[in-house]
Order: structure tokens, then sequence, then C-alpha cells
């Protein structure tokens, strides 16, 4: 069995690096351009007192897309993977529970959200989608090292430089 080598595992974490900042990005633009929307995607989910709802649907877009520049730029790459991956599990959790409480509401994900018509639900694809995300953030964890990162810019080491000892041996 061939290992992959270093190279191609780097770019496979670019590419996941990327893939989950562009799902942040999007979903934390849509949000921000609707505050209002995200209030009623928010309350829609009936898990929060109202006062709290305010402060989620205000900062849920702006930490989605602060979690998307720190993939994009990679900087703090594993970290951000870890913050993607609990906003993760508090989707699927808050969709499941949706689902399992027998609640009509589009999730608010990508925009909208709020009480839909019984048909109009999409539980089990959008907890799979936010599955499939979450294993990007898993490799991410795994494996924070990518191409074209700020990670990789500020550990990379200068070359060892020789050292003299009093006697003027290297």
């Amino acid at each position: 069995m061939v290992r992959p080598s270093g190279r191609v595992l780097d770019l496979i974490g670019l590419l996941a690096r990327l893939g989950l900042a562009a799902v942040w990005l999007v979903s934390g633009a849509i949000k921000a351009s609707d505050l209002n929307q995200t209030y009623i995607a928010v309350q829609a989910y009936d898990l929060l007192p109202s006062g709290v709802v305010s402060v989620v649907a205000g900062a849920l877009p702006f930490l989605e897309i602060a979690l998307g520049v720190l993939l994009v730029v990679g900087l703090g790459t594993r970290i951000t993977a870890v913050l993607s991956a609990v906003v993760l599990v508090a989707f699927i959790g808050a969709v499941a529970q949706s689902w399992a409480r027998g609640l009509t509401i589009d999730c608010g994900c990508f925009g909208g959200g709020g009480q839909v018509a019984a048909g109009q639900t999409q539980y089990p694809q959008e907890i799979a989608r936010d599955v499939g995300f979450l294993l990007l953030a898993g490799w991410l964890l795994a494996r924070p090292r990518s191409l074209a990162s700020l990670d990789g810019w500020l550990t990379t080491r200068a070359p060892d430089v020789e050292t003299v000892d009093t006697q003027g041996r290297t």
C-alpha cells in the first residue's frame, strides 16, 4: 500500500481548509446581510430564551465570517477547526432536536429559516451536509498542516546556523 506524500496531504488540507472556509464565509455573509431573518431562524428552533436569541442571531454571522477568514489565511487552523466542529455539532444537534420534536422549520443555515410547511423540511439532508462539513473540520483537527497557510509560514524555521565554540571550532 502506498502512503500519500506529505505534499499530497498538504494539498488535501488546503482543499479542506478552503472548502470549510467557503461554507463559513457564504453562510455568515448571507446571515449578516439580513439579521432580522437570522433572528427568525434562530427563534424558530424554540431552544433559547428571547433575550439569548437576539444575542445568538447577532453574533452567529460574524463568528462564521471570522472562522472563514481564519481558514482562508490558514491562521490557527487547528483551533479554528475545533471551533468549527463545536459550532457544527451544535447545528446538527439543533436540527436533530427540531426533527425529533416535530417542528416544521427551515434550518436557516444559508439564509432564510423559520416556519415552513410540513412537507418542506429537509432534516436528513441538512444533517448529512453538516456531517460532511464536520469531516472537513475533523481532517483539519487531525492534520492542520496545509499549503499556502500563515500557520506554515509562521512555523517555518530559519536554517540552523553553525555555532562556533570558544576556541573557534564549528
